[in-house]
């Protein structure tokens, strides 16, 4: 089951909006026959893989799968009775399926004489699939928060400079975060100081996450990195802002396209962070990452829409500059989100520092989606 799970993790931000899953398959005698992963929506899921592999290896086997094995047919068919026909005798899988139109492979399985057990290495098949099962759930994509920060909590000196705090280990850290996401976020703000392109780099066959850029007012600069064709890029606008300025959003950078532009309602300050996350559910979107600044990552939280955090701290003082979070809603102590920290790396001269809202479990049961 441990492969299993290293094989799902290969797939993180290429399987949206369908669950990341690994498949093994050992034969009568336990040793490995076949192994297999989702690799993208549409396509064979891991036990198709596997099963294939394994070819008639299979027949008196076991299957070792992260998630319980679908039970409907939708673009493939249902691995549960591909299981069977293939003559396995035992599945043992890490975590239920939550989707009521999937779920049942377990018990159809079973009524085929065919030895079932759930909860292997459960814990860490959950966290593996927490964007999913969280976007499940909440109906809304997964947000992973992050951010590059000084020791004493500056984003930025005084003047505004920060390129670059950090250091290169981090920095391409960053886009593995960037290849596990569906989207990723900022505002118009970090676009202007910053000038990112977002895009992945430096890691083979990544699917590129979708660009997004809170722009409340359509101000994004005609040549802005953001718009060139590496990734696809939506610009979200308020629903009242003018036609012109969005109409020369559209207007695309050399060698670019041209984004796409979503108008979104205003909230108190910039857009409707939950009308966003809506819009891009709707487009499948199931984990999102958050690189915004201090601003756009205040409003994160004040919606509570904030499932993880990364942190990279650098052993660098400032003393002065914006710090990493700005109003999020919090006015006492006794209302301040408690993180639990989950692991902590060394990054070069840097440390990661992941956590979670102490409050926050990643669900096992939830209500329908995508398998």
């Amino acid at each position: 089951m441990h492969r299993a799970v290293r094989l799902a993790a290969r797939a993180l931000g290429a399987t949206s909006p369908n669950p990341v899953v690994g498949c093994v398959i050992t034969d009568a005698s336990g040793a490995l026959a076949g192994e297999g992963h989702h690799r993208r929506a549409g396509g064979p899921h891991a036990e198709a893989h596997a099963l294939r592999e394994a070819g008639d290896r299979a027949r008196g086997g076991t299957a070792y799968v992260t998630l319980e094995p679908c039970n409907h047919t939708g673009r493939t068919g249902p691995c549960a009775q591909a299981l069977i026909d293939a003559g396995i005798t035992r599945v043992l899988y890490a975590v239920a399926d939550p989707n009521p139109t999937a779920t049942g492979g377990a018990d159809t399985l079973r009524a085929a004489g065919i030895q079932v057990e759930q909860g292997l290495l459960e814990a860490e098949a959950t966290a593996g699939n927490a964007a999913w099962l969280t976007s499940v759930r909440l109906h809304r994509p997964y947000v992973l928060w992050k951010y590059a920060a000084t020791l004493d909590g500056r984003v930025a000196a005084a003047d505004g400079t920060s390129r670059w705090i950090t250091s290169d280990a981090s920095r391409a850290d960053v886009h593995r975060l960037r290849a596990e996401a569906d989207a990723v976020v900022v505002g118009s703000g970090t676009l202007r100081a910053d000038d990112p392109h977002l895009a992945v780099r430096g890691i083979e066959d990544a699917v590129q996450p979708l660009r997004v850029v809170l722009d409340t007012n359509a101000t994004v600069r005609p040549g802005a990195r953001v718009l060139d064709d590496a990734a696809p890029t939506l610009i979200a606008v308020a629903d009242d802002a003018k036609d012109s300025a969005t109409e020369a959003l559209r207007t695309p950078a050399a060698g670019g396209s041209g984004p796409e532009v979503l108008r979104l309602p205003r909230a108190a300050t910039g857009l409707d962070v939950s009308a966003l996350l809506d819009a891009l559910y709707a487009r499948g979107v199931r984990s999102v990452l958050l690189e915004g600044g201090p601003t756009l990552a205040g409003a994160f939280v004040a919606a509570g829409a904030v499932d993880k955090v990364v942190g990279y701290l650098a052993p660098v003082l400032l003393g002065a500059g914006p710090a990493v979070l700005a109003d999020a809603g919090i006015s006492t102590l006794a209302e301040a989100l408690r993180l639990e920290v989950t692991e902590t790396v060394r990054l070069g001269p840097d440390l990661r520092i992941t956590a979670v809202p102490a409050t926050k479990a990643v669900p096992t049961t939830a209500l329908p989606k995508e398998r």
